[in-house]
């Protein structure tokens, strides 16, 4: 996205790094993600917004969609392989080749609306995973949970009218995108989060707002818009989580899905900007998806 944009490159390669240093990179299996197709986009995105990002894609220099949110060259087909990679994902533990997949995904994707990009984000890949888990798969019951700092406003914005999907998100407020804040939706469960917040002010608020309303709702797959930029050493937030908590948060997301979705459950990497906590916080984050 441009030089010293904090949406870049180095952010996988610090997950990578982290996963050879842990030893994980021995137990896991790494799948190249497929490209997304138009008909699975559009699921979640009106086709002329869909259109309009293939139609502004350059092939030089950068385009911006909004002033945080730049295309270039390449972008167009990372997008789409964000979002495939969580279609793909979906299926393979749908088809039970895998229990838990997580997804080294960027561009992030839980800001794009249904017709508009922001945040970095051009589409929202847990929301078409979501619905193509709905289509392809017949599943009744999805539930979404993003723990990024960041209001999930995206994903709420699309599933806003769908009961079927249970969207559960924690984030900093007052803090951009200044949304959800107000949200009185019977599937929709928000936690704002003080500046200043830590893992025990987290961990109360899930435990008094989310894990009830997950087990009632007793989804069938779980996916996770798994955002680390709340972590105290990321300059991007205010909110003051660490490892621990990541791991605490997955573990209890782990036994929800294994209660009642035969232990299926996919992750999606959205923001986390200070690369050495991004790289520490979501290798722990996969070590707990694991069962360690």
């Amino acid at each position: 996205m441009g030089h010293g944009h904090p949406e870049q490159p180095a952010r996988l390669s610090a997950i990578f790094d982290r996963l050879i240093a842990s030893g994980l990179e021995m137990i896991v299996r790494q799948i190249d993600a497929p490209l997304a197709t138009r008909a699975q986009l559009e699921r979640v995105h009106e086709p002329h917004y869909v259109q309009s990002v293939f139609d502004r894609a350059p092939t030089d220099g950068l385009v911006m969609l909004d002033p945080d949110t730049a295309m270039g060259p390449h972008t167009l087909a990372a997008a789409l392989r964000s979002a495939g990679a969580v279609v793909h994902a979906v299926d393979l533990v749908m088809n039970r080749e895998f229990q838990a997949v997580f997804c080294a995904v960027r561009p992030p994707g839980h800001h794009a609306e249904r017709d508009r990009a922001m945040g970095f984000c051009f589409f929202n890949n847990v929301a078409v995973g979501a619905a193509h888990a709905l289509a392809a798969h017949g599943l009744e019951r999805v539930a979404i949970v993003d723990f990024d700092v960041h209001h999930g406003n995206g994903t709420e914005h699309i599933f806003e009218t769908e009961p079927r999907v249970l969207f559960c998100s924690s984030f900093q407020h007052p803090f951009y995108p200044f949304t959800g804040h107000e949200t009185d939706t019977p599937h929709i469960v928000n936690i704002t989060l003080p500046a200043g917040s830590d893992g025990a002010r987290f961990r109360e608020e899930v435990e008094r707002h989310w894990l009830h309303r997950l087990h009632e709702f007793q989804p069938q797959l779980v996916l996770i818009s798994a955002g680390f930029d709340a972590h105290a050493e990321d300059d991007m937030s205010h909110v003051r989580l660490r490892e621990p908590d990541y791991i605490w948060i997955t573990r209890e997301l782990k036994k929800v899905a294994d209660q009642y979705a035969g232990g299926r459950i996919v992750s999606t990497l959205e923001g986390g900007y200070n690369l050495s906590a991004l790289g520490r916080s979501a290798v722990a984050h996969i070590d707990a998806l694991l069962g360690h």
